[in-house]
């Protein structure tokens, strides 16, 4: 059965792929790019070819979605996979997403939009205006990266990507990571995330202490940007500007030298979400 670890896009995703991947794929928690292949994106364009849909028609794929997951839980029978996602769990054309016929559990990371609005710019190679906009509305993302063909995600804006995932929520298979707490302490994130992706999947969690200690090791902000220093970050987004650093912030990026306008657009915009979380 699949569990979700979703956000926002630059919410911190990447960063919890990173440490469960590491913990949960490896032999020692040492964590390498590749791991991160073990925690599959969803939609992903390979899947649906290889399950013989039309992937030049967008309709068809939306379509398919709950026949993707069908699928990938016949192969995988009783084990849980973890999926993740940067899709709004809205319909689209009338289609869900996903159901709870497919899906055991959702792990939604959230982050400071101030603090994403700046990583997104960066991302994307795009102004912080632009990034604002794109937070603001519905958008699929998709099309061209890194010159190739992408499945678009809809992504929805900022605010509802955050609201339709609470869905999970109602049925007490929901579990909420705020970004800024998963750089302040990541051990007990960490320790909380893997004891519910054991607790929804009815299993229980035997900690290994030493394999966390190099998870932690090995996935901190400062390992991971000499790791794509030396290798290149597979996920970089690479345009006709260059390709992007993807772990260009980290902690330095503090959401508080925002232009002024910017600043009151995005607290306007959010304002409901941000008080509910305490960012505002």
């Amino acid at each position: 059965m699949i569990i979700w670890l979703t956000s926002y896009p630059k919410s911190g995703n990447t960063f919890l792929r990173s440490m469960l991947s590491a913990y949960l794929f490896s032999q020692d928690g040492k964590f390498s790019f590749e791991l991160l292949n073990e925690i599959k994106q969803f939609p992903d364009l390979a899947l649906f070819k290889n399950l013989g849909i039309n992937i030049s028609d967008k309709l068809e794929i939306i379509k398919n979605y709950l026949y993707a997951q069908e699928e990938i839980n016949k192969k995988d029978g009783n084990s849980i996979r973890i999926l993740k996602t940067h899709a709004a769990l809205h319909n689209v054309n009338g289609f869900k997403f996903t159901n709870l016929k497919n899906s055991i559990g959702a792990i939604y990371i959230v982050r400071d939009p101030r603090k994403v609005v700046k990583s997104f710019a960066n991302h994307n190679q795009i102004s912080i205006e632009e990034s604002l906009e794109k937070m603001s509305n519905n958008t699929i993302f998709g099309g061209k990266v890194n010159f190739e063909n992408k499945i678009d995600t809809h992504v929805g804006s900022w605010s509802s990507n955050y609201n339709t995932w609470k869905e999970f929520k109602k049925v007490g298979r929901y579990l909420l990571i705020k970004y800024e707490d998963l750089v302040l302490n990541p051990e007990k994130n960490l320790i909380q995330t893997l004891n519910f992706i054991y607790k929804v999947s009815n299993h229980r969690l035997v900690l290994n202490r030493s394999k966390l200690k190099n998870v932690l090791e090995t996935t901190n902000f400062e390992y991971l940007k000499k790791l794509e220093e030396k290798t290149n970050f597979p996920e970089a987004v690479t345009t006709s500007k260059g390709t992007s650093i993807f772990f260009k912030y980290g902690k330095k990026n503090t959401g508080k030298n925002l232009p002024i306008s910017i600043n009151d657009r995005i607290e306007e915009n959010f304002k409901s979400e941000m008080k509910e979380l305490n960012y505002l």
